[in-house]
């Protein structure tokens, strides 16, 4: 079996807590790119212009293992170029990201809603792993799961790019308590507590996921711990974690979650800038064994929901 090589270390450091992209340039048998220019230009022509690339090598954005490339380098398959790409202006998430616990291995956040936990999309530097990578002076700093963008509470980044594996694996082998508290309507008809089951499938480019006929492949636990009038407060617990699990399973019991713009049906998609109105979904608990030191974790979030907020002391 060929082992995967490491690639080289980056020569260019981060910006605004991202990454340089890099790319190794590809075997090139025809002789088609004289030089790394060409391959650059032809590369990228679609997604930012040739004018745009040819701008980007005179500013000296294009960068390989042994300084700044201007373009005229000659083709040589199998080398590294690193560069910054050009991040769209973002609209801040006015929100901070708050701190529950950090050591030498990992740093427990608390994410705000509307702030996406790494990037994707149109959201890059306004993430949770960018803004903690900045503010924390962390620039290894990795996520090893994901919140969705519009679920606030508990999310666990990891310090050190060895450890990372460790704690990815506590997800996906199924080794975290994960406990949410839900806000949504409140229906007497609705039997509870319940463990839901069903078999979820969300397709590529499709805002919503669904459920099917089909062997389970997602299971959740409800249960209502409070009701204020119409309102009902729940414990969410997730055996699994399929995209939008808990949204959908409280859709199908016919309560969904306070301010969901998705389910039960796709709503315009919010104005930049529009924090009203936030999902009352709450990612309140984690809990789990560290895999490095075998001490016993248990983190609850310090943040509360707007619809449900927690009583004042005193």
């Amino acid at each position: 079996m060929r082992r995967r090589s490491t690639p080289p270390a980056a020569p260019l450091a981060q910006r605004n807590g991202i990454d340089p992209v890099r790319v190794r340039l590809p075997a090139d048998p025809e002789g088609i790119w004289a030089t790394v220019g060409d391959h650059l230009t032809g590369r990228f022509e679609g997604a930012i212009g040739a004018e745009r690339v040819a701008a980007m090598l005179r500013e000296g954005r294009f960068v390989g293992a042994e300084g700044v490339l201007r373009g005229t380098e000659a083709y040589r398959a199998g080398t590294h170029v690193w560069f910054h790409r050009d991040f769209a202006p973002e609209v801040p998430v006015p929100f901070e990201v708050g701190i529950v616990y950090r050591d030498e291995r990992i740093v427990i956040a608390d994410k705000p809603h509307f702030l996406a936990t790494t990037p994707r999309g149109s959201h890059i530097t306004e993430t949770a792993v960018a803004r903690l990578r900045r503010d924390l002076e962390l620039p290894s700093l990795q996520p090893a799961h994901r919140l969705d963008r519009l679920t606030a509470g508990l999310a666990l980044f990891v310090v050190r790019p060895e450890d990372r594996g460790a704690y990815q694996g506590l997800f996906s082998g199924r080794r975290v308590r994960k406990e949410y508290e839900a806000v949504a309507a409140y229906d007497p008809g609705v039997v509870l507590p319940a463990i839901v089951r069903s078999r979820i499938v969300k397709e590529r480019g499709v805002m919503a996921a669904r459920e099917v006929a089909g062997e389970p492949n997602a299971e959740s636990g409800v249960e209502l711990v409070g009701r204020r009038g119409a309102l009902g407060r729940y414990r969410l617990v997730p055996a699994t974690g399929r995209t939008h699990q808990l949204r959908v399973h409280m859709n199908g019991l016919g309560v969904p979650i306070l301010n969901d713009p998705v389910y039960p049906e796709v709503l315009p998609e919010a104005e930049p800038g529009d924090f009203a109105d936030p999902l009352q979904l709450l990612a309140r608990v984690l809990e789990f064994t560290d895999p490095v030191t075998g001490h016993p974790h248990r983190f609850e979030s310090g943040l509360s929901l707007a619809a449900w907020p927690d009583p004042q002391p005193g």
